[in-house]
């Protein structure tokens, strides 16, 4: 759901608005003290905060999406604005050199198309910031505000959504924390939240910010020599014994620790390494034997 842009620059000419704006304005700066000769880029609704890169970066054009609509930005000069679907910019493959999103990923249908497209415009050693509403402050749950719309985020939920689109991250900042009301004493005292925000709830924070590079080449995981797989042989309760007519003549005595061997019907020496298991067996085929021998000793004596 995108917000009228009507709406979004009212919001932004309220006192709370203005507040948001420069708090938001200075951490943006802070990550990008230097745009000269640089291509910058905001799509979204990034005007209140492309002022300061005016005169300083090579160009800067702001787009909108077509949903949101389009005003003329700066009212001064020639206008830098443009109108355009989120996910299918009017700017050829490796064309910018900063990209900024606000009020964008948290309402497009598709962020994941958003953010490719963002990659496919970016530079090389390009950078995208994200601006988006942070899932467990207050600004996410006030609907008077753009930032109560939409869908918010936490840092690990837009960590795997800028790699799944390979986008690396490289900085992360949560950031206003000042309750979104537009009484005097919040308002004056945003400074004052700001800083003990950032000491004392960080996760509290309303928006987060996430500084990520085009990513050109990913490594292969490394395959791992395979495993095998342990065998553990059952454990049986102890063997009752046998009558000692029905041993087997040709095996071992008995001994828990060495393997048992038995002579096979045709002749072969076979080795068992389970006793308690195999013992059974053995006696088996013993009696049979034994039987066997039995019967031909009686045909035997018949025949004599």
């Amino acid at each position: 759901m995108h917000l009228d842009v009507a709406e979004l620059r009212g919001f932004y000419e309220t006192p709370l608005g203005q507040t948001a704006k420069q708090i938001l304005s200075r951490e943006i700066e802070a990550l990008w003290p230097s745009v000269l000769a640089e291509r910058v880029v905001g799509v979204g609704h990034p005007t209140p905060f492309m002022r300061p890169f005016l005169g300083k970066a090579e160009r800067v054009i702001a787009v909108m999406p077509a949903a949101e609509g389009v005003l003329p930005w700066p009212r001064e000069g020639h206008n830098c604005t443009t109108l355009a679907y989120a996910d299918k910019l009017p700017l050829p493959d490796s064309s910018v050199d900063k990209l900024l999103l606000v009020h964008l990923v948290e309402n497009a249908p598709d962020p994941q198309a958003v953010l490719r497209e963002a990659w496919r415009v970016l530079m090389p050693a390009g950078k995208v910031l994200v601006v988006a509403p942070y899932r467990n402050g207050a600004w996410a749950r006030a609907d008077h505000t753009p930032f109560g719309l939409g869908r918010p985020f936490s840092r690990f939920q837009l960590r795997d959504l800028l790699e799944s689109v390979w986008l690396e991250p490289v900085n992360f900042i949560r950031c206003l924390h000042m309750p979104p009301s537009q009484r005097r004493y919040f308002l004056s005292s945003a400074p004052a939240w700001e800083s003990a925000g950032r000491r004392f709830f960080p996760r509290l924070a309303g928006v987060v910010m996430v500084e990520a590079t085009k990513v050109m080449v990913r490594g292969i995981p490394a395959k791992r020599a395979p495993q095998r797989l342990k065998v553990f042989a059952p454990v049986l309760g102890p063997a009752t014994a046998r009558p000692a007519a029905f041993s087997a003549p040709n095996a071992e005595p008995a001994n828990d620790t060495a393997p048992l061997r038995v002579t096979s019907p045709l002749g072969e020496v076979v080795e068992h390494h389970c006793p308690q298991i195999e013992r059974q067996v053995s006696d088996k085929v013993g009696g049979a034997q034994d039987l066997q021998h039995r019967q031909v000793g009686d045909r035997r004596q018949r025949m004599a």
